[in-house]
This record gives C-alpha cells, sequence and structure tokens, in this order.
C-alpha cells in the first residue's frame, strides 16, 4: 500500500516546490509517494509573526483538503510549525507533523543536548517557544545564527556551507552539542558535510520531517495508534462550524 504525503509549502510562492521535491523523491521509501505544494497567495517567506499569521487559515484548508483527498499524511513544510496543533485538531483519521517538532524529536533520541542552526537571530525567540512547547528546553544547547534568510541559503551554496560549518563549530565546540538540527527547510543538502567534520548527528529537517511523517502513517496504519482526540486535538463541533458559517465566511484561496 502506497503512502501518500502531502508537503505543504506555507507560502504564496512555487519558487521552492521543484527542488523540495527532488530532494525528497531521492530519500523517501520507494512505497511513499510525495506531492509539494504551495499556497496561491501570500508572502514569500514566514520571518515575520505578521506573515505567518497571514498564511495559517490557507495552510488550513490544504490539510483538510489533503485529508479528504485521501492523503495519509500532511506536512507543514517550515520550521516553525504554524498551525500544527490547528491541523491536528481539525483532521480525523490523516497524521500530521512539520519540520521543528520531528528534528527536536529525533535529535532528542540522538544525544543529550542539541544546538539549532538559524538562519537570522529575529527567529529565535519563536523557536524557543517551540522547544518550550515540545518540553525539550533542558535538552537545548544553543541557538546559532548564520545571518542568512530563507531565500539566501541556495543561493550561494559554498557561502552557506561555510556559514552553517562555523555556527556548528561553536555549537560542538563551545556549547557541547552532541546532536545539531538545521533549523529552516531551506537549508536541506547541507547535513552530510557537517556530519562528517564534525562527528555527530545533523539532523535536516526536510529528511526529519518526512521521515517522522512515514513512521506516523506505519503506526497509524498498523497499530491505530494516531492523534489523540480528547483534550488538546478534539476536534470543534460540527454543527458549529456549519451553524456559523465558518467555511464560508473564510473560504480560503
Amino acid at each position: 500500500m502506497m503512502n501518500r504525503i502531502l508537503w505543504i509549502e506555507p507560502v504564496g510562492t512555487d519558487l521552492f516546490e521543484q527542488g523540495l521535491w527532488e530532494y525528497m523523491d531521492n530519500v523517501k521509501r520507494p512505497d511513499t509517494e510525495v506531492r509539494v505544494v504551495s499556497l496561491k497567495r501570500g508572502p514569500m517567506h514566514l520571518e515575520y509573526h505578521y506573515y505567518g499569521a497571514l498564511v495559517l487559515a490557507d495552510t488550513l484548508h490544504r490539510v483538510k483538503q489533503a485529508e479528504e483527498d485521501g492523503y495519509d499524511a500532511a506536512v507543514i513544510g517550515c520550521f516553525y510549525d504554524p498551525g500544527l496543533r490547528e491541523a491536528r485538531e481539525i483532521t480525523t483519521q490523516m497524521v500530521v507533523t512539520a519540520p521543528a517538532e520531528a528534528s527536536m524529536l529525533i535529535a532528542a533520541s540522538l544525544g543529550h543536548r542539541f544546538s539549532v542552526i538559524v538562519g537570522r537571530t529575529k527567529w529565535i525567540p519563536k523557536m524557543h517557544e517551540n522547544v518550550v512547547n515540545l518540553g525539550l528546553i533542558s535538552r537545548l544547547a544553543s541557538f546559532e545564527s548564520v545571518g542568512l534568510g530563507v531565500r539566501d541559503f541556495q543561493k550561494d551554496k559554498e557561502e552557506t556551507e561555510r556559514r552553517l560549518t562555523e555556527a556548528a563549530r561553536r555549537a560542538v565546540q563551545e556549547k557541547l552539542a552532541e546532536v545539531l538540527i538545521l533549523g529552516c527547510t531551506m537549508e536541506y543538502g547541507f547535513y552530510q558535510g557537517l556530519q562528517e567534520k564534525f562527528g555527530v548527528p545533523v539532523i535536516d529537517p526536510v529528511i526529519a520531517a518526512l521521515k517522522h511523517a512515514e513512521f506516523m502513517i506505519e503506526l497509524r496504519r498498523n497499530f491505530g495508534w494516531g492523534h489523540s482526540k480528547v483534550y488538546d486535538y478534539e476536534s470543534p463541533p460540527q454543527e458549529e462550524v456549519i451553524g456559523w458559517k465558518l467555511e464560508e465566511q473564510y473560504p480560503g484561496e
């Protein structure tokens, strides 16, 4: 049985779609089918809270549509994990994951403390909040910034690698990190070189989210271990959604 995964880029550009699909196509399981989609409107990146707020409704509509279309999993492809909690609330059968949660859970099982290499210092407060919410703050060694925006990582790969290498050196040698996480999906493709240089696991967030989705599909399909629907992920009552005409008021893209 095929695993059908929808990777949702929560930005209003298809600039990243092909590169991400080709990258995941080389690491996915043979029985996994991955489709990468972006939003039809919105900002080109989510480096600001305002941008993240703008894309939330459309991202959730994409998640809900994915479940209706029969996908087994959806991945919200931004390291801020925007809308992850809300997406799990509105789905009933499909599993949902995102890069930060997937990367940190994997990192926590591979070493005592991890460092996250981010693009800009601006990103750190939101990512710190996510670490706290995951209950992993005691496992965080540091955040290391490389001074690059989302759209910069893949432009000059030699310069990106130079900056990532220096950040990794600080994390491992000065902050005593045992695992490194590349803290943006646009940092894909650099993990192997860093692993070889520093001898520690380096988590690529694209691979982490994809593999976490495949794993969660297997757990759901074989053991019935899906998102709990009591308390936090309890779905809103359909009579309210319909009665308040929410889907009509917020029709999406």
